[in-house]
């Protein structure tokens, strides 16, 4: 110690709540409005700690459902990547990004006065008009980084600028180098692979309750019975006649 004041930064939480569609995975995003930092730009849903009685954790749950309505358990939070930041101002924090995939209640608007819309939005086609700060953990999120550091300098904007992009991963243990995210492709199908399956047991099912094959194909958002049936009889191929034998006559 040389008897100069240490120091002290903020620390701030970000929610990556994603949902998996058949485009592909999206993450919800809100624009700020009013008179606060950043109006206009689309962001994460976050916030900062209240204080030294509340861990990372249990503040994401409260910025969350301060923000968007939705109730999360702590069981589902996953951490996703940490970034230090820092703004052109010259000012520093660290903020924490989590993931999460599963929560109660459909996300709404519940500050008006701070939030003037919220959308999902694709991971990889995210909105030009973003905070560079969020964008730069979704970009270190999306290569699988697990820190990042983000200096801004005196000059660059608050909203994102490609020409500008001050993000730099921080390679891991192992040394590994991050780029494009290599291990988004398998997640993906494995997730595409999940979500056919309980389409196929839920056909399955269906029929077997005595459900016609009209309703499912409304069910399904097929136009026809004959599509539906063709579409069932795909699903036969792939995970086995045995599944889907029920009803299927």
């Amino acid at each position: 110690m040389n008897g100069r004041q240490r120091h002290t930064e903020p620390v701030d939480v970000h929610l990556i709540l994603r949902r998996e569609t058949a485009a592909g995975p999206q993450v919800l995003l809100s624009r700020r409005a009013g008179q606060v930092y950043a109006a206009g730009l689309w962001r994460l849903p976050s916030g900062h700690l209240d204080g030294p009685h509340e861990d990372v954790v249990t503040a994401l749950i409260r910025e969350a459902r301060e923000e968007t309505g939705v109730v999360i358990d702590p069981v589902d939070v996953r951490a996703a990547v940490t970034v230090h930041h820092r703004s052109p101002g010259g000012a520093s924090r660290t903020g924490y990004f989590f993931e999460v995939q599963r929560c109660t209640g459909e996300p709404e608007i519940a500050e008006p006065d701070v939030c003037d819309a919220m959308d999902w939005a694709p991971l990889h086609a995210l909105p030009a008009e973003m905070v560079a700060y969020c964008r730069a953990g979704l970009d270190a999120y999306t290569a699988s980084a697990h820190l990042a550091v983000h200096f801004q300098l005196p000059g660059d904007t608050i909203a994102f600028d490609a020409g500008a992009d001050r993000l730099r991963l921080v390679p891991d243990v192992t040394g590994q180098a991050f780029g494009a995210r290599p291990d988004a492709m398998v997640v993906e199908s494995i997730m595409r692979w999940w979500l056919l399956q309980q389409e196929h047991e839920g056909i399955r099912d269906a029929l077997g309750a005595g459900q016609t094959w009209e309703m499912l194909a409304g069910a399904l958002g097929l136009g026809s019975v004959n599509a539906a049936k063709e579409h069932a009889q795909l699903l036969e191929c792939v995970f086995g006649p045995e599944e889907a034998s029920h009803g299927t006559g």
